[in-house]
């Protein structure tokens, strides 16, 4: 069983992706970052950056104790090692899957994330911080579709370099962006939206939908963290 400790954001969607995909057996923990949950202490003990996702194997590979794992790329990972799913056994597939599994946690997931802060949530529109992000965020979606030219997914075959992807670009209207834009992005956007296991992701987050975050009630807890909060 793997207890996954989760929230309805482009991170919180790539864990449900691989496990939806792999049918392994896991359990939902709602972690509310609108209400703090990422700051209580059991939290804490297994995800210190308190961020989510954060799992829990409790059947890892050859037995002994529960395992924890946090941040989404190390997360994905471990599963694929755990499952022997999504990522190639040959020394050149693996590096091509986790050359773009990391382009997604250094790249387009940060960038795409002060896009999101800068255009939706910050209280103050900078017009210099909108236009960085969404250019860069544009740039990125060039680089992702021109490897996709040539391929059907990022490295060939389905692995968890799309599925860290994809739930980036889903929101790509909030980005300013257009997918008609960038052709092949596009296609391989519908492809993945198809699959029945992205399908059911999905439908496990409308269950939250009525705890949406309330941005205003909830910006010091998000956007207002230093230092001084790590305790």
């Amino acid at each position: 069983m793997i207890e996954l400790y989760y929230w309805t954001t482009p991170n919180g969607h790539k864990i449900t992706l691989f496990l939806e995909e792999t049918n392994l057996p896991y359990e939902l923990v709602p972690i509310n970052i609108g209400a703090g949950d990422q700051f209580k202490p059991e939290f804490l003990q297994i995800a210190p950056n308190n961020r989510i996702p954060a799992i829990v194997d409790r059947e890892p590979v050859g037995g002994g104790d529960p395992i924890s794992v946090f941040e989404s790329g190390a997360i994905l990972l471990y599963l694929a090692e755990k499952t022997g799913q999504f990522l190639p056994a040959d020394l050149r597939g693996r590096v091509e899957t986790l050359q773009w599994l990391f382009w997604q946690m250094g790249g387009l997931g940060p960038m795409a994330g002060q896009n999101h802060h800068f255009n939706q949530y910050a209280p103050e529109k900078i017009p210099y911080a909108i236009n960085r992000y969404v250019n860069e965020t544009a740039r990125l979606y060039a680089v992702l579709n021109k490897q996709l030219s040539d391929r059907e997914f990022v490295a060939g075959e389905y692995s968890i370099a799309d599925m860290a992807i994809y739930p980036w670009i889903v929101p790509y209207e909030m980005q300013g962006q257009k997918l008609e834009d960038f052709p092949q992005v596009q296609r391989w956007f519908e492809a993945i939206k198809a699959r029945p296991a992205t399908i059911r992701a999905y439908e496990k987050a409308a269950a939250f939908k009525d705890q949406a975050l309330n941005i205003e009630r909830s910006r010091d807890l998000l956007f207002n963290q230093s230092a001084n909060t790590v305790q």
